[in-house]
């Protein structure tokens, strides 16, 4: 017998972020379609969290690179508590770690100096990233797939990937399907944030920003987290502040699967809400493996 569990975040179809205080029998699961009995549930306000923050640097970024790094220098500011942990991650045609995992605002806010257009030199711990030696723009998908094999998946908790990038993905070895299935078997949620500059891509003479917005939902829905675009009315400070309270406030359901084999296949999650204007916001899925001994 084995109990699996991950965190919820229910909100109403039509308002926004708001959600209501809701209990058990609010909430239903199915495994491959097949209903399951809660084991335990609970909502948590007040969750250690382990972040890791990825920032797109590639050129059509350049000229909003002062823009998050503010923004984000703010955010872990106000997020990071005494039991968090944090690390930032740059990315453009590599992968460069700036500052690993601390407690400290202070340490990330000063490796955010770091931040500038990435010119290929760089990589992850000791060595380059496995991009190396290829045609490279925007390695997103590497990005993501290293931050959360290498990073995230060891670690126990509540695990966050926030990235923020127009969501174009140029040069990546490994594919978006890959980005999931590592941040599903880390355990880890993606929250993107798209943020795109037009003048970015004047030099093609048309426009790349918008297109990476459905990969960037897909890559969020999937592993249970929040797409958001930043715009005129949603600047990147705002989404922040959302991101900050989405990321505290959960409900924790737990379960015994009816299928107890743990054969690595990959079992379909649905949660339904008993009140039919609500939706869960949760991942599509977990793969069934064995924990890996520490």
């Amino acid at each position: 017998m084995w109990t699996w569990s991950a965190y919820w975040h229910p909100s109403a179809t039509n308002a926004g972020g708001w959600w209501p205080t809701s209990r058990r029998n609010d909430f239903n699961v199915l495994e491959d379609g097949k209903p399951q009995t809660i084991k335990y549930f609970t909502r948590e306000t007040d969750l250690p969290l382990t972040i890791g923050l990825l920032i797109d640097v590639s050129r059509s970024q350049e000229n909003l690179i002062d823009i998050e790094r503010s923004a984000a220098s703010a955010f872990f500011s106000q997020v990071l508590r005494k039991k968090d942990e944090a690390f930032l991650i740059s990315f453009g045609e590599e992968s460069e770690l700036l500052q690993d995992y601390t407690n400290s605002a202070n340490l990330l806010t000063s490796a955010m100096r770091d931040l500038r257009v990435s010119s290929g030199v760089g990589g992850l711990g000791p060595g380059p990233v496995p991009t190396a030696g290829g045609p490279r723009g925007t390695v997103l998908y590497d990005a993501i797939y290293l931050a959360a094999n290498e990073k995230l998946k060891s670690e126990v908790g509540r695990k966050v990937i926030v990235v923020i990038t127009d969501g174009v993905d140029e040069g990546s070895k490994l594919s978006e399907n890959d980005a999931i299935m590592a941040a599903q078997k880390a355990d880890t949620v993606i929250y993107s944030v798209e943020y795109s500059d037009p003048r970015g891509y004047s030099t093609f003479g048309i426009s790349l920003g918008s297109s990476g917005g459905g990969v960037l939902r897909k890559m969020s829905d999937e592993t249970g987290g929040h797409a958001y675009r930043v715009d005129r009315s949603n600047s990147l400070d705002k989404i922040f502040t959302q991101l900050q309270e989405e990321m505290r406030s959960q409900y924790m359901i737990g379960y015994t699967p009816l299928n107890e084999a743990k054969d690595g296949s990959y079992r379909k999650l649905e949660i339904k809400m008993a009140n039919k204007d609500l939706k869960a916001q949760a991942r599509k899925g977990y793969y069934a493996v064995k924990p890996e001994r520490r």
